[in-house]
This record gives structure tokens, C-alpha cells and sequence, in this order.
């Protein structure tokens, strides 16, 4: 080969590789634009609504201890509430389960395995939601429809896994906190006195937090003072024909159709 045209395959060779760069960079910058241009998609963090109602819900993910005494402290105040569950405890605790069904309050979707959702499929998504739904279905014969994804942890796949499997994914807007264990008259100012504490609010609790059965008669009350009246969940929001805000507040669409549902 002559010098010149060794000369000109390299040049062509060259200019080939940039080509073929550049044209990756721009798929790359595409994917970029895309996801950033792609709306976020949001679960129910609080309902717009004029009544006066506020939903409490306890996160059953870990022991059992207080479960019992919850149940009867919300029976005295005649209150029923959203109990979240996961399958390794619904499976642990079968007779609480039962109980909590029996007593007619919310049966609530935690996961499987408390994962973190965004890091899995929707494929492995719509798993974690279908086996704690079924181990539940198979002890009460309620199918649920309400999930809280664990650690408040989501993204778009998350929210679209659990439309796809007939839920609504349930947030909150007041978090109790119990968690830290700072006490009972901390828990009971956390919530009552709670900023963003108003009509439609979804309310945080776990069911196996150190002081929460011990603040549980209390808050219930100060809520009632507040003129509030405690629904769960499934009471508080609205199944079709709504919209999100960037919140995720939910709102009625007044004479909308099943095509309004989760519209940002």
C-alpha cells in the first residue's frame, strides 16, 4: 500500500471512530433529556378534601409486641385506621393479621421482604406486592389494595407495579417520628401539633415503636379535640377521577373519567 493511501485509510479510519462517538454521546444526551423531560410520577401523600377527616396508619414490619394493645386502645375510641404489612410479618403473625381484620380496620400492602422498591424491576416490584397480597388474601379472604412502598422509597416503575396490580400507593404527610424513641409526650406534640397536620392528612405510625401504644390514647384524642375525625385510609381517598399536584395531593375531578386517575 502507498504511503498516501495508507494516509487516507487512516484519515477515514479516524474520522469513522469520531462518528461512531458521537453518535453514542447523543444517544446519551437523548436518554438524559428523556429521563429528565419524563414527569415523576407521585403516590397519595394527603387528600384535598372539606371534611374534617385526618387517616392514621401503623407500619407492621418488625415484632408484634404491641399489636394487641393498639387494637384495644383503638376499639375504646371507636377508630378504625390502615394497618401496612409486610409478608414476613403477616406470615410471623398470622392471628394478628386475622385480628386486625376482624376488628374491620384497613388491611394495608408493605411488600414482601421490605426492600427498597426503586432498586428492583417492576417485574421484582410486582412480585413483592403479589406475595404479601396473597399470603393475606389466603388468611382473611380480603384483597388489599393499598400499598406503602418501605422507606418511603419509589420511582416511576414502583408507582406503575403497583397500579398495574390494582393498588393505590399510600404516602404520608405527617410522620409521627416514633421511630427515634424521643418519648410519649414528644410522639403526641409530633402529631398533633404537627405544620402540615389539616384535613386530608395521612398520619405515620409503627406498630412496633417504643412509645407509640403508650401515646396512641392520647393522640387519638387530641385529634378529636382538633375537630378531626379518624378514617382509614381507604375512606379518605379518592379511587377514580382525581389528580395529583406536585405534592402528591390528591384532588377530585368532578365529573371526570376513569382517565383523570394519577394525572400529575
Amino acid at each position: 500500500m502507498s504511503e498516501n493511501k495508507l494516509k487516507l485509510f487512516l484519515i477515514i479510519g479516524a474520522i469513522a471512530l469520531i462518528i461512531i462517538a458521537l453518535m453514542s454521546k447523543n444517544e446519551e444526551v437523548q436518554e438524559t433529556f428523556n429521563n429528565s423531560f419524563t414527569p415523576k410520577k407521585l403516590p397519595i401523600y394527603c387528600v384535598d378534601t372539606p371534611k374534617n377527616q385526618v387517616a392514621l396508619s401503623f407500619d407492621a414490619a418488625w415484632g408484634n409486641t404491641d399489636s394487641a394493645k393498639i387494637l384495644e386502645i383503638l376499639k375504646k375510641n371507636k377508630v378504625s385506621v390502615t394497618f401496612f404489612m409486610t409478608g414476613e410479618w403477616i406470615e410471623k403473625y398470622p392471628d394478628d393479621v386475622k385480628a386486625i381484620a376482624k376488628a374491620g380496620h384497613d388491611l394495608g400492602n408493605h411488600s414482601e421482604n421490605h426492600k427498597h422498591m426503586s432498586t428492583l424491576t417492576k417485574e421484582q416490584c410486582r412480585d413483592e406486592i403479589m406475595k404479601a397480597h396473597n399470603k393475606v388474601k389466603e388468611l382473611t379472604g380480603k384483597e388489599m389494595n393499598l400499598f406503602r412502598p418501605p422507606y418511603g422509597d419509589y420511582n416511576n416503575d414502583v408507582i406503575d407495579a403497583v397500579n398495574e396490580c390494582g393498588y393505590h400507593c399510600i404516602q404520608w404527610d405527617v410522620d409521627s417520628l416514633d421511630w427515634k424513641n424521643y418519648g410519649v409526650e414528644n410522639l403526641i406534640n409530633t402529631v398533633v401539633n404537627h405544620k402540615h397536620l389539616g384535613n386530608g392528612s395521612i398520619i405515620l405510625c409503627h406498630n412496633g415503636a417504643k412509645y407509640t401504644a403508650q401515646a396512641l390514647d392520647s393522640i387519638i384524642k387530641g385529634l378529636k379535640e382538633k375537630g378531626y375525625e379518624i378514617v382509614p385510609i381507604s375512606k379518605l381517598i379518592y379511587k377514580k377521577n382525581y389528580q395529583m399536584d406536585h405534592e402528591g395531593r390528591q384532588f377530585e375531578v368532578t365529573g371526570g373519567s376513569e382517565d383523570s386517575k394519577n394525572m400529575n
